[in-house]
């Protein structure tokens, strides 16, 4: 494998932030984290940043090596915390991201495209979904040039990131202890261990493979027996219901349990990059408090570097197929039963497929991954050819890429695009339900069955002839581009109900409201 010889590119400036790490002489352990030294330079976008400019943030940090397989690579991922003098977290604002103190550097060093993860990230966050932010920087540790890394959040519980109800030790009944929960299907190395079996196998289990969810928050350390017992009995009833004979019924099925939205975006991230660790590996799943919605949703996505036709094994490298019928009988990390089962239920089939043809107009388009893609391989051209003179590996066989390699920057660039254009063609075809028009008159979509006064806002509508469902529902803000730009849920308690839509740009926007059997929508103006 090619190996970084500890001498440093020597440079002026890069169009990058640039990271620069001192650990003191020690070497970054896998755990626990070691005091280093940081100074971040970072001018703003646009504007180059040169190694002897005044930085942003000089100060304390707490560095680990983090990531589970991909340790085995010379060039290391790293997790780390802003800490003050004495070694204690503090928050701050990095790279114009929200205050806090846990952050991550991903090495992407099989990903010779720096894209992949970002793609993902940002295809989520187009949907409507928390993704963590990121930015491409350089990084300089111990004065020797590591190359470029994807500086972005940790997924953590935090009014910037996921946000869900903070939940206390001392919370372990009534209203309270339903709330937040983050919680996990992944290895048990890097963060992992604790947490609990899930009572259904996945499909495949000749090997008596398992489902394990394990604590994400509160951690492993915190969670009381109280939280354990309620997070791991709402999960077993959910997936109780799913594999019942009742699990599609509009009320009492698996949508009483789970946002349905957030398991199709989910599902449609994870199929359009074929990503052979989808489902089964770095799967998040949080919970909210009842009182504020309750209902399991599956995201972040996290860990997407070899997905993308980036990985030569159980089928990863082919164009054609399902991620979630994961071939290999042999591997103990399984999908769970969830997506198969889920699919035989009509209904949800149809809302997946609007769901991919309402996106796939705009958001996920051939267009706009052209357009994306260009643009992510754009911002590190110049600092890509410092990366490869560090890590000489293009064309060169990384674990686990599939062969032949292409041979430049460039053509790994219009290989991923290619191969992504071909995937999308496959699932136009294949991907399952039926999208029926709102001129098929039925029963699950109204148009006018919500009132917008007036038709043309400023900063409040009022929403008239709501079904006064006394349930709560979802309620959706759609922008011109099929974004979904706001998302609440409400009570519908009665048939009026004002909402606060000052943050809007000008423009227009469709307004949706389901109660899990029935769609109402109406368009509007922001002026």
């Amino acid at each position: 494998m090619p190996e970084n010889k500890s001498v440093s590119i020597i440079f002026e400036s890069s169009n990058l932030p640039i990271f620069f790490i001192d650990t003191y002489g020690e070497e970054i352990p896998d755990d626990p984290k070691i005091l280093v030294g940081m100074k971040i330079i970072d001018n703003g976008p646009g504007v180059r940043n040169f190694v002897d400019d005044s930085p942003v943030y000089d100060g304390n940090a707490g560095f680990e090596i983090r990531e589970s397989s991909s340790q085995m690579f010379s060039k290391k991922s790293y997790g780390f915390e802003t800490w003050d003098a004495n070694g204690n977290d503090i928050d701050v604002s990095l790279l114009g991201m929200p205050t806090e103190a846990d952050w991550i550097l991903n090495a992407n060093y099989a990903d010779k495209t720096f894209n992949r993860n970002a793609l993902a990230y940002q295809v989520s966050q187009n949907m409507g979904h928390y993704s963590t932010r990121y930015k491409f920087v350089e990084v300089i540790i111990n004065e020797v040039n590591m190359g470029i890394y994807l500086f972005s959040e940790k997924i953590k519980r935090d009014p910037n990131r996921l946000n869900i109800a903070k939940l206390s030790s001392n919370q372990n009944t009534g209203d309270a202890v339903t709330g937040g929960y983050i919680f996990k299907v992944d290895k048990s190395t890097g963060s992992g261990g604790d947490g609990w079996t899930s009572a259904f196998p996945p499909p495949v289990h000749h090997y008596g493979q398992t489902i394990f969810f394990q604590y994400e928050y509160p951690k492993a350390g915190d969670i009381t027996i109280q939280q354990k017992q309620y997070i791991a009995e709402y999960v077993n009833t959910f997936e109780t219901v799913l594999a019942g004979p009742g699990f599609g019924d509009p009320e009492n099925g698996f949508r009483k349990y789970t946002d349905e939205l957030s398991f199709i975006d989910y599902f449609l991230v994870n199929e359009i990059s074929k990503n052979v660790d989808g489902y089964r590996l770095s799967t998040f799943l949080h919970k909210q408090r009842e009182s504020l919605g309750g209902k399991i949703r599956i995201d972040p996505v996290w860990d997407y570097d070899i997905a993308w036709h980036n990985v030569n094994y159980c089928a990863g490298d082919e164009l054609t197929g399902w991620a979630y019928q994961f071939p290999c009988k042999g591997d103990y990390w399984q999908v769970p039963f969830w997506w198969g089962r889920m699919l035989e239920d009509s209904t949800f089939a149809n809302n997946l497929r609007c769901r991919w043809e309402m996106l796939r107009g705009n958001l996920l388009s051939n267009q706009w991954f052209e357009s994306y893609i260009d643009s992510v391989a754009l911002l590190p051209d110049e600092s890509q050819q410092r990366n490869f003179t560090v890590w000489p590996i293009l064309g060169v066989y990384v674990w686990p890429n599939p062969w032949p390699c292409p041979p430049t920057y460039s053509t790994e660039i219009e290989s991923l695009k290619d191969w992504i254009f071909q995937r999308l063609k496959w699932l136009d075809v294949n991907l399952p339900g039926t999208c029926y028009t709102l001129n098929t008159n039925t029963l699950t979509v109204n148009q006018s069955g919500i009132k917008l006064f007036p038709n043309s806002v400023g900063d409040l509508v009022q929403m008239g002839n709501l079904p006064e469902t006394n349930i709560v529902s979802e309620l959706e803000i759609i922008d011109a581009c099929g974004r979904i730009v706001y998302r609440r849920q409400i009570k519908l308690e009665s048939a009026n109900h004002f909402l606060d839509v000052g943050f809007l740009k000008t423009g227009i926007y469709t307004l949706r409201i389901s109660d899990g059997k029935t769609m109402n929508f109406s368009r509007f103006v922001k002026k």
